[in-house]
């Protein structure tokens, strides 16, 4: 599990960050990627990337403001061009579906491919959207200009490892007999002996939370999200002494993001969203700032990743 920045800027495009989109790397746990946000000139970022938008499995939009939402319709047909012949699911707010819908329509688009959008409305509380056997994504309102939402991935409990050196000890060599232990079944012997499964198998895993933002002033759902994630990707749009701006455009300050990891007893913390005010070396004022209340933050670039490391093994 992998977080890649494809854009990192606020607002506009600036000579050194496009503006927003993540993209969650799951190519060893799903072999797809999900996507979150597509600020305009996002697919000329994936051309410059790892990224195959051919297994983009789900693109979730935080907010409609354009430098979140310009580059989806681009995106969603260059995937046709680009081997993306399996479903692909949008969620966003209201709104989502028309703007795409009318784009595709205007300029008569179309899609090798299933597209499904699924709008969360008003949603005012902490609400499920996904789950299956592998991942849970919570949402939840923010506090911005327009509706906003944040995301909380959380990755299920991983099987422990397959313990071989007890089933070759009875004289078991790999092959069936290991294939049905690894899926936690049990098996009954020619001789009658039955091996349990658990026997077998190792602790498991605890799964990894990802918090993921849209634009947000601080508030109670930013930390309830954030709370024990091991990654948390928040907006720093201002340094501190510009405070009374992140507060009258709805934004956040890097410290801002900083109280909120450090009271959500959040891993690592990754600033993104970065005004165009902060060139150079400048941002790296924002990442002073949130230091000194979050040790573990890291500043994004675009082309960055960040490499979610796996739990340790449940006693």
């Amino acid at each position: 599990m992998e977080l890649y920045f494809l854009g990192t800027g606020a607002g506009m495009p600036s000579k050194e960050r496009n503006v927003t989109s993540v993209v969650l790397n799951l190519l060893a746990e799903r072999n797809t990627y999900w996507m979150f946000d597509c600020g305009e000139g996002t697919q000329h970022q994936v051309l410059r990337s790892p990224i195959r938008i051919g297994k983009l499995e789900k693109l979730f939009i935080t907010h409609l403001h354009g430098d979140h939402l310009y580059g989806l319709p681009g995106l969603l047909t260059s995937r046709s061009y680009q081997g993306g012949d399996t479903p692909l699911t949008v969620y966003g707010p209201e709104g989502t579906e028309a703007f795409i819908r009318m784009a595709l329509d205007i300029s008569e688009a179309h899609l090798t491919y299933e597209l499904k959008v699924q709008e969360h409305k008003k949603v005012y509380e902490e609400t499920v959207i996904f789950e299956d056997d592998q991942f849970l994504v919570r949402l939840a309102p923010l506090v911005h200009r327009v509706d906003s939402f944040g995301f909380r991935i959380e990755e299920k409990p991983l099987t422990g490892k397959l313990q071989a050196e007890k089933l070759k000890a009875l004289g078991i060599s790999s092959g069936p007999i290991f294939g049905k232990i690894k899926q936690g079944l049990d098996v009954t012997l020619e001789d009658g002996t039955e091996l349990k499964a658990r026997d077998f198998i190792g602790p498991s895993y605890p799964g990894r939370i990802v918090t993921i933002l849209g634009d947000t002033q601080p508030c109670d759902y930013s930390l309830k999200l954030a709370v024990g994630a091991d990654v948390l990707v928040h907006e720093a749009t201002f340094a501190e002494q510009k405070k009374h701006l992140a507060r009258e455009y709805d934004h956040s300050t890097a410290m801002d993001a900083a109280r909120t990891a450090n009271e959500g007893g959040v891993g690592s913390l990754i600033l993104t969203h970065i005004s165009s005010r902060y060139q150079g070396a400048e941002a790296e004022l924002l990442l002073r700032e949130a230091k000194q209340i979050h040790e573990q933050t890291f500043l994004a670039r675009d082309h960055w990743s960040f490499d979610v490391p796996r739990r340790s093994a449940q006693s």
